[in-house]
């Protein structure tokens, strides 16, 4: 007989009545079907039915309820988690330190912040009085107390309060939230209309071709007379991690050897780094690599006094291309056949952009959220820029330069952090055309911890405001046309420099949670939910594996506007940490397989002494003086993670809106405020990424 589909019998309550009768159809095709009776299925299937479905309900509820209270006690034990580590952290400072700012730096918005959080606290105060005692209102309507319910004077305080508040607070921030608004909607619309021509992009299949095979001048004497002269420059400082990795990238790069020269530009000020870069450009000298080493003993400029003191060699003017490649990057072997051939035939071309890819992209929550940003930059911003525009900014690294385009545009300088861009808008106004391709990529990491993170980000948002106040008149009076000036100035610039960290700042870090105060200067609905969820649905659209992460991103990208609002504000009013450049620190993955080979290499290196082929017997012997110099004088220092006060103090404002949000009932408001908050308070704390202690 065919197995019956049911509860087991001991669920049943009632006893089975009738004779059993099987029904055997002749036909194999068909299945035995077993009838019980005139009770059963077949006969009261309606009722039998029921019962089933009454039992299963009841199932169905008690896995329901299960579930309920597993991620209630999932988010009590999370929450139980954060608090026993704010306890440790802000009280018991355990495994922390407090971030040491500069004289200066940041005090201002810090001084501000503190200060709104005091004056909150004490409306909340108020309000909860006001509303224990049923004095509050809905807005828009204000609720005014009538004449037999004031009892005292703090009804008369809370009338004046509630005339005062709506006559002289709420007004200013109406006018405030209205031009952050108008600010949020130009910046939606110009990320849309760009993700629109990267659409357009992809359905038309456009991208920068190569005609025909450019690197053979039918030549067949000297089959490499048709390579180019290529220089090749490793710009690094104290970058222990990634040295070895970054040169043998660069050394197995498939070009004439004769026609390729390598130039390690070190800048470390530690003498064990330096020698063990020196012996690792000796052993692939050896090898018939044609490599140099240079370093300066004196770091003016950062990397652009690096880059400029390497181009002021005599050597040089016999190249006619130049690749820059950072310590971490690690370009493959054909780089620069696929991207040296798209200079010839193509005389005002500058610049060729490769695209980075991140080897650590989901390492950790930070890493993902870093891998979204990046990949729209490139996806979208850079790869539009430059098929529509032929100019964007260029990266700084993984790009091909031709060497004329530099010294037309004046070479590097040394007067802001960000000389990458620099030299991209200078070309830009001297007529030189600019590439990006998509296709063509090149390893590399993003920060894996916050620290590293937010000092790379406060170097790219205060280097831009710093260069647009230097170079704004030379793009005035330059002899470009009207529209790439107003390109560089309303798009490149303040648009997407500037008043991104601005409205991202003051509209959801200020504004929102001020309005919680005042009702009467309530943010709409779309503005606080709808439209910021659309542009992080269109800045996920280049990494789709991405999208579970649009609630963190969005919560993420609003916690670092105050970074970038204080690097803004830093680089256009040239305060200290302007001119400020942190190397950003590297873990020295070459790529996510290499983890178990890295640990095995670690190993053996922890049981014999490392050998250094390439340096001769003094350097050897200085090194290994130097190391156990550092071994015994010198004890492990314990890294440890920050406290970072901003961050913290806006999180006690947010958590104070959320509740004073809650007397309300402004349902979607509280919700934001709270994850919102509860983002900062993770920040605050150094909870995301990379754990140092």
């Amino acid at each position: 007989m065919a197995p019956r589909i049911g509860f087991p019998d001991w669920l049943a309550k009632e006893a089975r009545k009738g004779t059993p009768v099987v029904v055997t159809m002749e036909n194999p095709n068909y299945s035995v079907v077993e009838i019980d009776g005139p009770d059963s299925l077949a006969f009261r299937g309606v009722e039998r039915g029921r019962g089933k479905n009454a039992r299963q309900f009841t199932w169905v509820l008690l896995l329901r309820a299960h579930r309920a209270v597993g991620c209630v006690a999932w988010l009590v034990a999370a929450l139980w988690a954060l608090l026993n580590t704010v306890k440790k952290r802000l009280i018991f400072r355990q495994g922390v330190s407090m971030e040491s700012d500069r004289a200066g730096r940041g005090k201002l918005l810090f001084v501000f912040i503190r200060g709104f959080l005091a004056i909150s606290t004490v409306a909340l105060l108020f309000e909860t009085v006001a509303y224990a005692n049923g004095w509050h209102f809905k807005t828009p309507l204000l609720h005014l107390p009538e004449t037999t319910e004031l009892r005292g004077w703090m009804h008369a305080a809370y009338l004046s309060w509630l005339s005062f508040r709506s006559d002289y607070i709420a007004r200013p921030i109406r006018l405030l939230s209205s031009f952050c608004v108008l600010l949020f909607i130009i910046q939606s619309l110009d990320r849309m209309i760009m993700c629109l021509g990267c659409l357009w992009i992809k359905l038309k299949k456009i991208k920068p071709r190569i005609q025909g095979d450019s690197l053979k001048d039918g030549n067949t004497e000297d089959p490499s007379s048709g390579y180019p002269m290529v220089l090749v420059q490793i710009p690094m400082c104290n970058e222990r991690e990634v040295y070895e990795q970054s040169i043998s990238a660069v050394c197995q790069l498939d070009w004439p050897r004769d026609r390729l020269l390598i130039q390690v530009l070190d800048d470390s000020d530690d003498e064990s780094i330096m020698l063990l870069i020196r012996a690792e450009v000796a052993m692939w000298s050896q090898r018939g690599i044609n490599i140099v080493y240079r370093h300066r003993l004196v770091r003016t400029g950062y990397k652009a006094g690096n880059l400029k003191s390497a181009m002021s060699c005599d050597y040089v003017k016999a190249y006619e291309f130049v690749a820059i490649f950072d310590a971490d990057f690690l370009p493959k072997p054909d780089f620069l056949k696929l991207t040296i051939p798209h200079f010839k035939g193509n005389p005002e071309l500058g610049l060729v952009q490769t695209r980075w890819s991140f080897v650590n992209k989901d390492e950790n929550l930070l890493t993902r959220l870093q891998n979204i940003n990046l990949c729209f930059h490139f996806e979208v911003e850079q790869q539009v820029n430059g098929i529509f525009l032929n100019f964007f900014g260029f990266n700084g690294t993984a790009g091909v330069w031709r060497i004329k385009a530099l010294e037309e545009s004046g070479g590097w300088l040394e007067r802001t952090t960000v000389e990458d861009m620099d030299i991209a808008v200078r070309a830009h106004l001297h007529g030189w055309k600019f590439i990006f391709l998509n296709d063509v990529q090149v390893s590399c990491e993003v920060p894996g911890s916050y620290e590293a993170y937010r000092k790379q980000q406060h170097r790219w948002h205060s280097g831009p405001m710093q260069l647009f106040r230097l170079c704004l008149p030379a793009i005035i009076s330059s002899k470009v046309s009207v529209w790439k000036k107003a390109n560089l100035i309303l798009l490149f610039f303040l648009l997407r420099k500037l008043i991104l960290p601005f409205y991202s700042f003051t509209l959801f870090c200020i504004i929102l949670p001020l309005t919680m105060f005042v009702p009467e200067a309530e943010l709409p609905l779309w503005v606080i939910c709808y439209i910021p969820v659309f542009m992080s649905f269109l800045n996920i659209l280049p990494a789709p594996q991405s999208f579970p992460f649009i609630v963190p991103y969005l919560l993420f990208e609003n916690t670092m506007s105050v970074t970038k609002f204080n690097a803004m504000v830093s680089g256009l009013f040239q305060l200290g940490s302007s001119y400020e450049w942190v190397v950003t620190k590297k873990a020295g993955r070459s790529s996510e397989s290499n983890l178990l080979e890295a640990a095995e290499r670690d190993s053996k290196a922890l049981s014999s002494p490392p050998l250094h082929r390439g340096a001769s017997e003094s350097e050897l012997v200085e090194l290994t003086k130097l190391n156990d110099q550092k071994a015994e004088a010198t004890p492990a220092k314990k890294r440890t993670n920050k406290i970072y006060k901003k961050e913290l103090a806006l999180a006690l404002l947010l958590l104070t809106a959320a509740a004073r949000s809650l007397l309300s009932a402004q349902g979607i408001h509280f919700y934001f405020l709270l994850f919102q908050g509860v983002c900062f308070l993770l920040v605050g704390l150094d909870l995301i990424g990379e754990q140092m202690s």
